[in-house]
């Protein structure tokens, strides 16, 4: 009997699938990893009976990254990593042992049926899969064809019985063009992120950010909010004046009438128009209205709206929503929750999961009465050619789901089912009113029939006072007309929603990436989440964001990334070649790499009005007067050059230095005495912003500590290695804690330890470098094993202060025990001399 392997993308999915394929007659075990279970049944497949094994990984099994020296930050120039870098895909997770697991599992198997995801990383992880597996499975014969891609929405009996009876192949051109994403990212970002860290990490010390980091989404997604920033802290107020008129039309009844022409913002003609009314007694009607007009029920629901309205309504963070929608998807409770597309296809079944609604207490009268009276066909949206909106499969109930999942499903939920509604119908009123030379106007709404708001209740027509019925001609008496003074006030900060729609409007990342993007420049310190989700920049992203439209503005403005993205789906589409594409983007991003490095702090001298002056790095022609670039430059579309760049701009604009000295204290003006330096032995400051470290002034040198925990002076002891004064590390009051030497966690002695790890945890070979001799007494504070071999040859000496301040008990002060064979240096008894 032959054996089919399938393989789903969370373990939680591959339970689901197996269970509804082997109709509840499975057996399951762990498999070597103790995390992803295997699922045994029979069947039959090809026409044959088989038998099933469905298994799953954990998302991507392989990650990409640099060979050996490029991972290190000190070993190489950031600039090698955009073309000499080799790179190389490694595992993931290497604790999960993935690439085993998956080895052991598809030996000796004949099929191989993948269950991944139906979407870009979905293709990319199908072939992940494959590198993994093909090798060991049992060889075709005749050409037989035994890779097979499953392609499904929901995990929904049908879907999943549907996609089993019509399996596909794996899409290679949607692979690469992850592989591209990747890659791009990898290089362009560790480039920029590297260098731009050692570089202000090592002249500022209140950055607190442990990384200042460069993405090609992240940086234009943090400058949406500089600029929002930017109109806030421009803006002028003006002072305005409206005329207000107040009208009775019965008794006890009055109306307050809008003025028709708005506003103007000079008092004197506001105060004349005034005058000319206050004598006024009558307002006559000059004309009604009375129209039926609709409010369209919403398209139907895509990630990005979903994400909207999760962080605008529900106050969920984009990337807490995105984690909550997949759990409810692997639950079987909504469809796959990353899709663009907000139109369904025809054949699509929609009074399926209306009728999964029929008996759910919240809104089972409405689902009811539109399955009886027949349901509106959703309007007609944007089709990606991708997933089907996202729709509620089954119902749920708030004690299946718990709070959280609960709100995100029941507005998916309503949502959907206001899709199938109809419009709501209402009738807007109007009436214009004539006081003397002015006129003036009031409107009113009445709700004819509620439609698709019924279910979605925030959407209702908001109520309004009824209008009197009156005619053309008609008066009524004025009570009031008076003149208010106002003021213009500025935008606010952009909430999640309003960015996540500047993201989608101008192509920066994916329905799937966008959520980590917003979330990366919240843990990078470069904006902070405030009241009603809105963003607001700190210093660092202010001052990152004006430095970047100092050097080269197509950093930060979407336009390169927008290009790069329209690419990338060319790549998928099977339109482009994927080397070309990452060779030519990754040209132009180490051009402009180059080009930021030379002028991150200098102040170019100006160039003489008339003459045009060539930089190689940019391919753009940079000629004077110069003028500073904006985002509202940008909105205007007033940049000249290619792709929205100023190429006058580096003629005249200082470096980015000078913006960071406004903002931030240079190192050797932060933090406090702690330790001595074993140079200089002057005190060096500890800088407790992120992230801590140790600063000496007078050697003009930093030495990072470890993080998240408290650091303070051990004892006053030395190393003796390099004559640093030891500190102590403590994670907490009742965490771990262990002194060490600044110089030594910096520079490891020893070939086995580690940059950042404590000096001294065992026994070591004798650095060379540091050939210091060393007291027995000091070896043995840091708990070292003893020397088994007698070895130990007296060997130099030492000032006599230094042997009584550690070692108060040894008996031969001054002299000191070295090892002949120089291969460990550890804690003897040295016999007396």
């Amino acid at each position: 009997m032959k054996t089919v392997l399938m393989v789903a993308e969370k373990p939680s999915l591959a339970q689901s699938i197996a269970k509804i394929l082997s109709r509840g007659s499975m057996s399951s075990h762990k498999g070597l990893n103790g995390t992803c279970s295997v699922h045994e049944y029979t069947g039959t497949f090809a026409g044959q009976a088989v038998r099933f094994k469905m298994t799953s990984v954990c998302g991507h099994v392989m990650t990409l990254d640099f060979l050996g020296k490029y991972n290190k930050w000190d070993k190489v120039d950031p600039a090698e990593l955009f073309s000499q870098a080799p790179t190389e895909k490694k595992e993931a997770n290497p604790k999960l042992n993935m690439v085993k697991f998956l080895q052991v599992e598809g030996r000796g198997c004949d099929y191989i049926v993948l269950w991944l995801d139906c979407d870009k990383e979905g293709e990319n992880i199908c072939f992940e899969v494959l590198d993994a597996v093909l090798p060991v499975m049992n060889q075709a014969h005749g050409g037989e064809k035994t890779v097979f891609r499953a392609r499904f929405s929901s995990i929904t009996d049908t879907d999943i019985c549907n996609a089993m009876a019509r399996l596909g192949e794996p899409d290679h051109n949607e692979a690469l063009s992850v592989d591209a994403r990747q890659e791009l990212d990898l290089r362009i970002g560790c480039a920029f992120t590297r260098f731009q860290t050692k570089y202000f990490q090592g002249k500022y010390g209140n950055l607190d950010s442990s990384l200042i980091s460069f993405g090609p989404c992240q940086t234009p997604t943090l400058g949406f909010c500089v600029e929002r920033h930017d109109k806030i802290q421009s803006f002028k107020p003006e002072t305005y004046w409206v005329l207000q008129a107040k009208v009775n039309t019965d008794k006890d009844r009055s109306l307050l009438l809008d003025w028709d022409r708005v506003r103007v913002f000079d008092r004197e003609i506001a105060q004349m128009f005034l005058n000319m009314t206050k004598l006024e007694k009558e307002a006559q009607v000059e004309a009604t209205s009375r129209k039926e007009k609709a409010k369209q029920r919403p398209l139907a629901l895509n990630t990005v709206e979903m994400l909207r309205v999760a962080s605008s309504s529900l106050g969920m963070g984009p990337q807490h929503a995105m984690q909550t929608a997949e759990r409810l998807y692997t639950q079987g409770y909504i469809s796959y929750p990353r899709t663009e597309t907000t139109h369904y296809p025809e054949n699509f079944d929609l009074k399926g999961p209306l009728r999964q609604q029929a008996n759910h207490p919240a809104w089972a009268d409405t689902v009811k009465r539109l399955l009886a009276e027949g349901i509106n066909r959703p309007r007609k949206g944007h089709d990606a050619g991708d997933h089907p909106p996202i729709t509620p499969m089954r119902s749920a109930t708030e004690a299946e789901l718990g709070s959280e999942a609960w709100r995100l499903y029941e507005y998916i939920t309503r949502h959907f089912i206001a899709t199938v509604s109809y419009d709501c119908k209402y009738l807007q009123s109007s009436i214009s009113f004539r006081i003397g030379p002015e006129h003036f106007c009031c409107t009113g709404k009445t709700v004819i029939s509620p439609g698709f708001t019924e279910i979605m209740p925030w959407q209702s027509v908001p109520l309004e006072e009824s209008l009197p019925t009156c005619q053309r001609g008609d008066t009524f008496a004025v009570s009031e007309v008076k003149m208010l003074e106002k003021q213009t006030s500025p935008p606010d900060y952009l909430t999640e929603a309003e960015l996540i729609t500047l993201m989608e409007k101008h192509g920066i990342g994916t329905d799937a990436s966008i959520p980590v993007h917003i979330n990366n420049i919240c843990q990078r310190n470069y904006v902070v989440v405030e009241s009603g989700r809105r963003l607001k920049p700190t210093n660092l992203g202010i001052v990152l964001v004006h430095g970047y439209y100092k050097i080269d503005a197509e950093l930060v403005l979407p336009t390169i990334r927008s290009a790069v993205e329209k690419q990338l789906n060319l790549i998928a589409q099977g339109k482009a070649d994927y080397r070309q594409v990452l060779g030519h983007t990754l040209d132009v991003f180490k051009r402009k790499f180059h080009y930021f490095v030379d002028s991150i702090a200098e102040t170019p001298p100006p160039s003489r009005p008339g003459t045009y002056t060539t930089d190689p790095r940019l391919h753009v022609v940079a000629f004077p007067p110069a003028r500073p670039v904006t985002p509202s430059t940008y909105q205007r579309g007033g940049l000249p050059g290619p792709g929205g760049y100023d190429s006058r701009l580096h003629c005249s604009l200082s470096g980015m230095d000078e913006l960071m000295e406004v903002s931030f204290s240079p190192l050797a003006a932060t933090g406090k005495p702690l330790s001595r330096c074993g140079k200089c032995h002057r005190f060096m400051k500890y800088i407790q912003a992120k992230p801590s470290r140790l600063h000496c002034s007078h050697c003009d040198e930093t030495y990072t500590l470890p993080q998240n925990g408290t650091i303070k002076l051990y004892k006053e002891l030395r190393c003796p290695l390099d004559d640093f004064e030891l500190v102590l590390w403590s994670s907490g009051s009742r965490g771990k804690s262990y002194p060490l030497c600044p110089y030594c966690s910096n520079h490891p002695p020893f070939r086995d330890m580690k940059k950042g790890e404590r000096c001294i945890p065992g026994p070591r070979p004798f650095p060379p470098s540091r050939a210091a001799p060393i007291s027995p007494y000091l070896w043995s504070l840091f708990s070292v094993s003893p020397c088994l071999a007698p070895c130990w040859t007296l060997r130099g000496s030492l000032p006599q202060p230094f042997l009584c301040s550690l070692a108060p008990g040894w008996e031969t002060p001054g002299s000191t025990w070295h090892c002949s064979g120089i291969s460990q240096l550890v804690c003897c008894s040295p016999s007396k001399s």
